[in-house]
């Protein structure tokens, strides 16, 4: 088996861009011991997934079984058996497989309510309901954690109680106005306030909080409205029925205690063993994902980071990070009932620390591309120089590489075999030994003539061949770290019904070895990066690249010369065979932008084990609260929410390490600081027309989630209206327009996608459900009389397979609709055939017409449904594919804005006036990505006659804008690391910034030129301008730096790495702007002329 796992081991391994050059061995210090190790290791080696389950060479390639004569077809059929019985056995036993159990019990014990007449007497014989309390076990079902259960229990009782009081409240005001002879009047203010704001009320918390547990809530809040206001008709004759209310409120508690019953004593899981094994799985996930982008870095083999083994591995890693808060949500609710306070908030930093490596991955991930980026753009150039240099004279390259057989460095020991243990004893070993190591390696560096640097590969390669071994060295340790942590099982007692209370079944794994491991590991990298940089540029062929050669002009009026035009066309054909043989200014800029990818990575990685470091520290303070835990109930004191203010927030300023150096801000251009004036809200208008002060008063009512619950309200209202007329309620009745409310409220959604998506779910499950309905009745019933037992087993299987669906299938609205249309007939009609006489005379009696009831029934869910569906477009229509394409837009406004000022602005002018002109901002700008991500679904069952959403295209345009905002990131976190700047990067910074503003705005520019034609639905301008160039003034600009006196005597190495930063993102940021053109271009690359018409 190959690295990745998805090809045949005898598949030959990849080949990258340094496959012909070969890493110097290295030690590696162990993490449980803290020695240094010189044993061979590889980074493939590391990873537990390229080689679990592997077959050694001479294994098999397919496992077969071998046959005898004697095998006959009673044997392939008892294999096949014992095959499908273990396969059952174990998804039984799966996490999936005891939630269908539970939830299936739950619906069982819900309908005993029905056919045990000892408990259906408690609840009253003249109530044909009582299906209801297996209704609810299906919104309000057991298959959750526990902390998310008594999250749901507490907001089921939420729900309850609000149906109560609008029950009672619009019960008292029909009586009052019946007494007074308005009792019309009445029936206007209970549809208008009780009913439409009731019912708006619920929509609107379902949408403004968005939350599968609010969801239930609300589902069983307008059940309970809907039955007291609509259905039991209290209300409509202006009765206050205490018994009738009381009933119906009892179904809803009886339905929430069994299902809380059930998922406390049968098979409990808790949210905080589900966090444990999420913070297990996202260690080592992290450390998978560090394996695979530093060997794809090392070995240059882009693919390796858009091959199906990565790509899976990032959304698993993905998925678990959104368990992981989700769990750590509901482990709240757990560790606060048991009075672990404490354990909570350190759970949440530990939490906190593993979102912050996951951002720190997409940042090395970007600097790795950004390395990709570059020696493509070489490809061209180097392709030309072959042509054109003599056959005797041309190196082997990364073109011709790819015919070669040899693996890559990276695939195997990276050391030749036929090295002499003299060799390996180069190895870090002391001081003697490193700066033997490094002078040779120096001296190798000073005899490599000018003329073998042709490419960037070339001078990636003389820098990786220096920190490579370093950097596989430090890397390999923080995955052995990583696969040591968080938790060691320990010996517990049997677990018994009751075992959910103790505190934890783990121990936390961290020891002081790591750390000082660790520490050492970083102190060895960060030298060995200090060396390698210093080496860069200390060598002699790339100080060549600084000196005057032939008739070339310099650099300076270089630069002046190409500055002359307003946008700048392309890099101009190469033909030199080396790199010198070019313009100083993209000579210049080859060499510092393979400094800052070199440098950048590294940086990032350096950063990585830093926060690792944290991590650790985090851990060792989440084993001390584990050690000595103690048990407080803080939260029941709620007054002190009203007494503890919080602290001010302190805005830290960024200030120059010399910020009272004269001209340190009155040199600063004018057009920079018009940029930072462009958001300050000091600067608004002071006077405006009252109009605008009500336009700004009324911008509640434009909020979507304000618009949503109006017009659920509005439908309400118009839905119920028959059920207030007395000449209109004996049809509403007869057909069942209860049930179509309670419908119309299950499927309303945001956008008409999602509610689309919903109806078909709803028109299936619907039909599903009633054809059950019918043959578990004919199964059952013999002249109207049904067998309890039979009825009660056929749902009880029935629930297993809609919870199949819900749960395993992720199909919720199907298998909810289904089994909730099974309640509604065959549940109801055994209540009739019991007597429980409720004027049901309609629908047969006691002896049920099955048919007539599944119609009525069936009818009454698809109306409502339709009228969902017209109410969602009609009133305020919400669609999901203006929703992701307004959101894309703003999202692409915002960054550009942060651009529009320059990131690095804020070490010249401070902090930004607006937030949405800081970078530090980028998390929310995530967020916001991940929602307008989630729209797309909803998008594509939108239909409309111009075609169907470009799903695959808008994918790709999100990623791309994921992968900006990754870059985002890696530049927050240099600007992050410190906030005051040192003397040399202020130098820097000055000396660069008409550079950096004019990159910074055709940045801006161009984010919102595709805002624009995303938004207009128009082609993109075909003369945009280019960043590249700006980028390759910026680039030489610096290089120039390094000449002048502040280059050499103030700044150092460290003091580049914001720069650094700022031009791979810069890099990166282009390369996804022109991808993400291409693919507008492919949307929108015919003119449409319907858009241009001058009405």
């Amino acid at each position: 088996m190959s690295e990745h796992g998805g090809t045949s081991s005898s598949k030959a391994p990849r080949k990258g861009r340094f496959y012909q050059h070969r890493l110097r061995r290295a030690s590696f210090i162990s993490p449980t011991t803290g020695e240094r190790s010189k044993r061979n290791f590889t980074l493939l080696e590391a990873s537990h997934r390229s080689h679990d389950g592997d077959a050694s060479e001479l294994s098999p390639l397919l496992h077969t079984v071998a046959r005898t004569a004697s095998d006959s077809w009673t044997g392939d059929t008892w294999h096949y058996f014992s095959h499908c019985l273990r396969l059952f056995y174990d998804f039984a036993n799966s996490q999936t497989g005891r939630g269908i159990f539970k939830c299936s019990l739950a619906y069982f014990l819900g309908s005993l309510v029905t056919f045990v007449p000892a408990i259906a007497g408690l609840i009253g014989n003249k109530q044909d309901s009582k299906h209801m309390v297996a209704t609810v076990t299906v919104w309000f079902h057991p298959a959750r954690t526990m902390g998310s259960m008594h999250f749901a229990t507490i907001l089921g009782i939420v729900g309850f109680l609000y149906s109560g009081l609008i029950g009672f409240t619009s019960m008292g005001v029909s009586l009052a106005a019946r007494h007074a002879g308005m009792l019309v009047a009445a029936h206007v203010l209970v549809l208008l306030v009780f009913l439409g704001g009731g019912m708006g009320c619920i929509a609107w918390v379902k949408q403004k909080y968005g939350d599968p547990i609010v969801n239930v809530a609300t589902a069983l809040a307008s059940l309970g409205c809907v039955t007291i206001l609509v259905r039991e008709g209290s209300v409509q004759e202006g009765e206050f029925s205490v018994d009738r209310v009381a009933q119906v409120l009892s179904m809803l508690l009886i339905g929430i205690m069994i299902s809380t019953v059930v998922n406390v004593l049968v098979l409990p899981v808790t949210a905080r063993s589900q966090l444990k094994k999420d913070l297990e799985q996202n260690t080592d996930l992290l450390g998978e994902l560090l394996i695979s982008i530093t060997r794809a870095f090392l070995s240059g083999r882009e693919e390796d980071l858009h091959d199906d083994y990565f790509t899976e591995l990032q959304k698993e890693q993905q998925k678990v990070l959104q368990q992981m808060n989700s769990n750590l949500s509901e482990a709240k609710n757990e560790y606060l009932m048991l009075g672990g306070e404490k354990i909570y908030d350190v759970s949440s930093k530990v939490v906190d620390c593993l979102d912050r490596l996951s951002q720190d991955l997409g940042g090395l991930r970007s600097a790795a591309f950004a390395q990709f980026a570059l020696v493509n753009a070489a490809l061209p150039e180097l392709q030309i120089s072959k042509q054109s240099a003599p056959a005797e004279n041309r190196r082997p390259s990364w073109i011709a590489a790819s015919q070669n057989k040899r693996p890559a460095i990276l695939d195997a020991i990276t050391e030749d075999p036929a090295e002499t243990e003299d060799a390996i004893e180069e190895s870090i070993e002391d001081g003697v030994t490193r700066k033997s190591s490094l002078a040779s390696l120096n001296r190798v560096f000073s005899e490599a003539s000018v003329a073998s640097l042709k490419t960037p590969e070339d001078m990636f390669f003389q820098f990786i061949q220096q920190l490579g071994p370093h950097t596989k060295s430090l890397v390999f340790t923080l995955k052995q770290i990583l696969d040591e942590l968080p938790f060691v099982e320990r010996d517990t007692p049997k677990p018994t019904m009751f075992s959910w209370l103790r505190s934890s079944e783990v121990e936390v794994a961290v020891t002081e070895t790591f750390r000082s491991s660790l520490q050492d590991a970083i102190d060895l990298y960060r030298s060995s990066r200090k060396e390698a940089l210093e080496t860069l540029y200390a060598s002699r062929a790339l100080s060549a690249a600084f000196m005057p050669q032939g008739d070339r002009k310099t650099t300076n009026a270089f630069s002046a010369q190409r500055s002359k035009s307003g946008f700048d066309s392309p890099r101009g054909t190469v033909k030199a065979n080396t790199i010198f043989d070019r313009p100083a200014e993209e000579v210049l800029a080859d060499v510092e932008e393979v400094s800052a990818c070199c440098g950048h990575f590294s940086f990032s990685l350096l950063d990585f084990a830093e926060d690792v470091m944290v991590y650790l520290d985090v851990l060792q303070e989440f084993k001390s609260a584990f050690e000595h835990s103690s048990f407080s109930w803080g939260w029941l004191m709620f007054w002190r929410l009203f007494w503890t203010k919080d602290p001010p927030k302190f805005k830290p300023g960024v200030h120059f390490g010399h910020s009272h150096e004269h001209g340190t801000i009155h040199e600063i251009p004018e057009p920079i600081r018009k940029a930072d004036r462009f958001a300050d809200p000091e600067r608004a208008p002071v006077e405006q027309p009252w109009t605008w002060k009500l336009y700004r008063r009324l911008r509640i009512f434009r909020r979507d989630d304000v618009r949503f619950g109006i017009k659920v309200g509005i439908g309400a209202v118009l839905f119920s209206a028959p059920a207030f007329l007395f000449e209109t309620r004996p049809f509403f009745t007869h057909w069942r327009g209860e049930w179509g409310l309670v419908s119309y409220m299950a499927v309303c959604t945001m956008t008409i996608g999602a509610v689309n998506t919903t109806g078909i779910n709803r028109f299936f499950g619907t039909f599903m459900g009633a054809c059950l309905a019918v043959a578990g009745w004919l199964l059952s019933a013999r002249h109207g009389d049904a067998n309890p037992y039979i009825l009660a087993v056929f749902g009880y299987f029935v629930s297993i397979g809609c919870y199949y669906l819900i749960l395993a299938k992720n199909e919720g609205p199907t298998g909810r609709f289904m089994l909730l249309t099974y309640n509604l007939c065959a549940l109801y009609a055994y209540s009739l055939s019991v007597h429980d006489d409720d004027n049901d005379d309609d629908e047969g009696g006691i002896d049920p017409a099955i048919w007539d009831i599944v119609l009525h029934r069936l009818v009454a869910v698809v109306v409502g449904t339709i009228w969902a569906i017209i109410i969602t477009r009609l009133i305020w229509p919400i669609s999901a594919r203006r929703k992701l394409k307004d959101g894309l837009c703003v999202l692409w406004l915002r960054m550009s804005l942060i651009w529009k000022r320059d990131p690095l602005a804020m070490f010249l002018l401070g902090e930004p006036r607006s937030s949405y002109m800081d970078i530090r901002e980028e998390a929310t700008l995530h967020s916001f990505l991940t929602y307008i991500d989630s729209l797309r679904s909803a998008a594509q069952s939108e239909f409309e006659l111009r075609g169907p959403f470009p799903d695959k295209i808008v994918g790709r345009i999100i990623e791309r804008t994921r992968r900006m905002l990754d870059a985002f990131h890696a530049m927050n976190v240099v600007i992050a690391k410190e906030l005051k700047c040192t003397p040399g990067e202020a130098a820097v910074l000055r000396y660069t910034r008409e550079q950096r503003f004019a990159l910074s705005t055709r940045i801006s520019h161009l984010f919102s030129v595709l805002a624009s034609s995303y938004k207009l639905e128009y082609p993109l301008n075909d003369a945009l301008p280019s960043i590249e160039n700006s980028r390759d003034r910026l680039l030489a600009r610096i290089s120039e730096f390094r000449q002048t006196k502040q280059g050499t005597e103030v700044a150092t190495e460290g003091d580049y790495e914001l720069l650094y930063a700022y031009v791979l993102v810069t890099g990166q940021l282009a390369s996804d702007i022109d991808a993400v053109s291409g693919e507008i271009e492919t949307l929108f690359g015919t003119l449409n002329e319907d858009n241009l018409k001058l009405n």
